[in-house]
């Protein structure tokens, strides 16, 4: 039964982990689960589809009741200035026989599968809460803002969450809503927007991604139109003095026929560079468009060029000058915020291609290695706790050549490291890479539980062993850390310190302590999960979301939190002032939480709660690859 939207602030009351997990397991042994099957069992088989067959597929809705497209402007028409005569087409021949990703034999006893389907149910009603919500408040606009009940454009007005949200809603089993959504797409009008400028990489990755991967999945034609419609604005994004894409599109001037071609950026985010390749490699292959695919293979080309002139060579930085195709200006690397989706998606584009494109295994192996050399270390955490299988991955410089300084500094943004190492080693036959894949998923785990909340935090600094095999607790050293990011050497009284700031032992900086709803830890234990079937993952993940929703909870959805080491007190302790923000002070559970809620929650986190607790064949990972907002894509059937 789907809880009352008036009812959600008394539902998650504060209590132990321990006492959370007992009475959750024991209500979730009492729930009836057989019924909800029905939900997630799509009316059709896409996999029984041929791959050539997309045109002509009849979905299970009568062609009477098919939507319409709208649109005030067609950017098939648009200019494109700076043309490029031939096009690099995309790989032809039999895809080669993939080495199958999944674990082979899940094995699972009748209370572990009751419990997991209960699991599953619940998920799927809180997404279903928030879809109404949204439905309700903020229907075809971009974002819910889940406090107040009130829409908010943020990404063009052409309704984000609407559109992000679209496969979450098939794979869910919300058949009705999904095609009354599919008629709302078909209205949106991407000719125009509220923006003088889009982010290329945020509507490429939610908006193209999301239309392309609804239509994988469905094959409403009127998806396949609109992602057509997407694609060739971002398209016009290419159209620079080399070719190399635009960070920010204009769409008045793109739309322009006086203009001239763009100028290429001078400085832009590696990620913005190299993460529009899945989706425009995926919308190639259905149009059968090779201009698509011609421009990513362009780019792809370029950034192998420069592997190994950066100043870390093997590794590219965070910011890159496309324009002079210069890559060694910058000596800051991460895996995280302004990089990460470009190093994610070579081992996918490996498998989106069925292989047939060497180019990406070459990049992966060589940053892979020059990440497990550079950027991956142990944590230093309490004797009590078994640190040999945590790894996490911080931040490095060189100011010297050969010289490279490891910051220890994890970044949420970076937990989706762990699933692709783990998807990687599989892809290329590789067991030390599932190894760091799961140690680097258990790093981010253990980050969770750590916390007072449950949760991890945004951005935060811990001690790095000097040697992944032997780390003795070293309260010194702990203390010290602590400090030197709190006020120096000036401070005497430790704990009181630590009792301020709420600093867990290990940790040493919690710098941002917000938890943004973001997806890429569960996507991890996900992906891990479906490597190993390791029953443990099932565990961590439900406690992951238990914490997860009990902190960002409101009356119409979820929103952000804004300090995960705060766990308010229980009411009747109210009895100090209030001082809602002041990281210290005494603030309710209401306080913490941020009227935002950005559409990766329904896109991406909900999708992958809910899928870790799914049967595994469902969106199995040997049949689909995932985009980095969480946007399953048709793989090429042939696998070993």
């Amino acid at each position: 039964m789907l809880r009352s939207k008036l009812s959600r602030g008394p539902v998650y009351q504060p209590m132990s982990r321990q006492h959370q997990r007992t009475l959750t397991y024991l209500l979730l042994g009492a729930i009836t689960f057989g019924a909800y099957y029905i939900w997630s069992a799509p009316p059709i088989d896409p996999l029984a589809v041929p791959f050539h067959l997309h045109e002509a597929y009849m979905n299970n809705r009568d062609a009477t009741k098919r939507a319409v497209s709208y649109q005030s402007y067609d950017w098939r028409t648009a200019p494109f200035v700076n043309k490029i005569e031939s096009y690099i087409p995309l790989p032809t021949g039999k895809p080669h026989k993939l080495p199958p990703i999944q674990f082979e034999k899940f094995s699972e006893t009748k209370s572990q599968r009751q419990r997991r389907e209960a699991q599953r149910v619940a998920v799927r009603e809180e997404f279903q809460l928030t879809w109404e919500s949204y439905r309700d408040f903020a229907w075809a606009h971009d974002e819910l803002r889940p406090v107040t009940g009130e829409a908010i454009e943020t990404f063009g007005g052409w309704g984000a969450t609407l559109v992000d949200s679209l496969d979450t809603l098939w794979i869910m089993g919300f058949k009705e809503e999904f095609y009354e959504a599919v008629d709302a797409v078909a209205a949106i009008d991407f000719g125009h927007t509220n923006l003088t400028a889009i982010s290329v990489f945020e509507t490429t990755i939610r908006y193209l991604g999301g239309l392309l991967s609804a239509y994988d999945l469905s094959y409403e034609p009127v998806l396949l139109e609109k992602a057509v419609q997407v694609g060739e604005m971002i398209y016009r994004a290419f159209d620079t003095t080399n070719n190399t894409p635009l960070e920010a599109l204009d769409i008045k001037k793109a739309k322009s026929f006086e203009r001239i071609e763009f100028a290429a950026e001078t400085s832009i985010c590696f990620a913005c560079l190299g993460s529009l390749a899945m989706e425009l490699t995926r919308l190639a292959q259905i149009s059968a468009q090779p201009k698509f695919y011609d421009v990513v293979a362009r780019v792809s080309a370029l950034i192998d060029r420069m592997q190994d002139t950066t100043k870390i060579p093997g590794l590219w930085p965070t910011m890159v000058n496309a324009a002079n195709e210069e890559f060694n200006q910058s000596r800051s690397f991460s895996i995280g915020a302004l990089a990460d989706s470009t190093y994610e998606y070579f081992p996918k584009m490996h498998a989106l291609l069925g292989g047939l494109e060497p180019i990406y295994e070459k990049m992966f192996e060589t940053s892979a290695a020059m990440m497990d050399k550079y950027m991956l270390f142990r944590p230093m955490v309490p004797n009590e706790v078994d640190g040999e299988d945590l790894l996490l991955c911080g931040e490095v410089s060189t100011s010297r050549p050969r010289h490279v300084k490891l910051q220890a500094t994890m970044q949420h943004l970076t937990c989706f490291i762990g699933g692709m190492f783990g998807l990687a080693g599989r892809l290329f036959s590789d067991a030390h890479h599932v190894d760091l894949g799961g140690k680097l998923t258990k790093g981010c785990i253990y980050a969770y539980a750590a916390m007072p909340s449950g949760i991890m935090p945004e951005n935060f600094d811990m001690v790095p062993c000097a040697s992944r095999t032997s780390c003795p607790w070293n309260q010194t050293l702990w203390e010290a850390g602590v400090k030197y990011h709190y006020g120096g050497g000036f401070i005497s009284d430790f704990d009181a310190l630590i009792e301020k700031y709420n600093i867990p032992p290990g940790f040493t900086n919690i710098r941002d302590t917000r938890y943004l709803l973001r997806p890429e830890a569960i996507e991890s234990v996900f992906i891990m999960y479906r490597i190993t079937g390791d029953q443990r993952y099932l565990d961590d993940a439900w406690d992951m979301f238990t914490a997860i929703v009990g902190a960002s909870a409101t009356t119409f959805a979820n929103g952000q939190v804004l300090d995960v080491t705060f766990v308010p007190p229980p009411p009747g302790q109210w009895t100090q002032q209030r001082v809602p923000g002041v990281r210290g002070g005494i603030f309710t559970r209401e306080d913490n939480i941020e009227n935002k809620m950005e559409s990766f929650w329904t896109a991406e986190t909900l999708k992958y709660f809910y899928l870790i607790f799914s049967p595994p064949d469902m969106m199995s990972l040997d049949d689909w690859v995932f985009n980095t907002e969480a946007h399953p894509f048709r793989r090429p059937h042939i696998r070993k």
